[in-house]
């Protein structure tokens, strides 16, 4: 018989037990390296921190990184000031004057599209949108008519893939098209077969783009789209079809200026879009769902879903990446899936000490670094050890590892 007596003298010893081991994980955690082996990019609400060593340095509360991670662009006064991401020495400063807001960077990292307003999502209502190209010897000014916000450079920087918001005082939907930067006006994109896109025929999107992602030779964009009801492709409005999905991978040739619409199968798209990630690796993609567990793979080049894999269902928000020796890592909160990639079998299950908020991997491909709650974890990628853990105050995601 349990006595109230021995019932609490039971509850001292499980909460004992419970601080002592708190303590434990406390002093374990302290007890790991803070110093980050390899050059880390993170976001913040401060803006682009780089992570080298011992040193957490900001690169500006108003910057930029590009996709690639090699530059970031930074706001200092009047000025403009190009970052070399591996060494955070200051590669290039030009003077653009005030109120300007640094938003994309060209892949090739010289050129960089500035705007007087920060980004949202939807964007600031306005009828006319001010844009500033400034690069190596280059300064161009475009005043677009309407609610215009960039998305990517073409990768021979003579134009600027930009989002056309509709309408212009009350943001709901947008479209794709290229600013052609020799003539300064808006265009349509190209269809797969590389054919203008006829009048009437554009996409309207009106769902979140929640990750974008280069291809491996930084020719191709992908970018994950998720709650798009109502959405019509090109190719629904040309055939008269309609599009029931909610998610698909909006695929954008950087060279050849086309587009296409990778549509994702239920459920995808139904769960919250922090639940869903996006990862590129040669001919592969693949997209992960936490909240239905699944992983749909699609080949890049017949731009076809091949398969759908399953893991175990959650909630949490979703990060992914292919390791170099065949395996799926994939974030489902604070849990980590090793996946086989050929077979999809979950061969480890890893847990960190917070919700991930980005996973990369070293150059080398043995480290896999985690972005978390006000800290950057990194651990073994073959045995998931944690290995190390560094500050990082009010991180948002982690964005590069050089």
């Amino acid at each position: 018989m349990t006595t109230r007596r021995s019932f609490l003298t039971l509850s001292g010893g499980v909460l004992a037990a419970s601080a002592l081991a708190g303590c434990r994980e406390r002093e374990a955690a302290a007890a790991l390296p803070s110093s980050v082996p390899d050059v880390l990019l993170a976001g913040s609400r401060s803006g682009v921190v780089r992570l080298s060593g011992t040193e957490v340095r900001p690169i500006g509360a108003q910057s930029v990184l590009s996709r690639s991670g090699h530059s970031a662009y930074a706001v200092a006064g009047d000025s403009l000031v190009r970052v070399d991401a591996a060494t955070g020495a200051p590669a290039q400063k030009q003077s653009i004057g005030g109120g300007w807001v640094p938003r994309v960077v060209a892949e090739s990292s010289d050129l960089c599209v500035l705007l007087t307003t920060p980004p949202g999502e939807p964007p600031a209502a306005r009828t006319t949108s001010g844009l500033l190209v400034i690069g190596s010897g280059r300064r161009q000014k475009f005043n677009l008519p309407g609610c215009v916000e960039p998305d990517a450079f073409t990768s021979d920087g003579t134009g600027l893939f930009v989002l056309d918001w509709l309408p212009a005082d009350r943001p709901g939907h947008y479209r794709v098209r290229l600013l052609d930067f020799n003539d300064g006006k808006l265009h349509p994109l190209l269809t797969r077969n590389k054919t203008p896109v006829p009048a009437g025929a554009e996409e309207q999107m009106q769902g979140r783009g929640r990750q974008a992602v280069y291809s491996p030779d930084r020719q191709t964009l992908y970018t994950l789209y998720t709650h798009q009801p109502e959405h019509q492709h090109t190719r629904n409005l040309l055939n008269g079809t309609r599009s029931h999905v909610h998610a698909f991978v909006h695929v954008l040739h950087l060279t050849e200026r086309w587009a296409y619409c990778l549509d994702l199968p239920d459920p995808f798209g139904q769960g919250p879009a922090e639940g869903h990630a996006l990862a590129v690796d040669g001919s592969r993609l693949a997209v992960l769902d936490t909240a239905s567990g699944s992983i749909a793979h699609a080949n890049t080049e017949t731009l076809q879903i091949e398969r759908v894999a399953r893991i175990a269902a959650g909630r949490g928000a979703a990060s992914l990446v292919f390791s170099p020796d065949a395996r799926l890592l994939a974030a489902d909160g604070a849990a980590v899936h090793a996946l086989d990639r050929t077979t999809d079998q979950v061969l480890a299950t890893w847990v960190l000490p917070s919700a991930v908020r980005g996973l990369r991997l070293s150059p080398d491909g043995s480290r896999l670094y985690a972005g978390g709650e006000n800290a950057v974890a990194w651990l073994d990628a073959g045995s998931g050890t944690l290995q190390g853990r560094a500050r990082v105050d009010d991180l948002t995601d982690l964005l590069s590892v050089r």
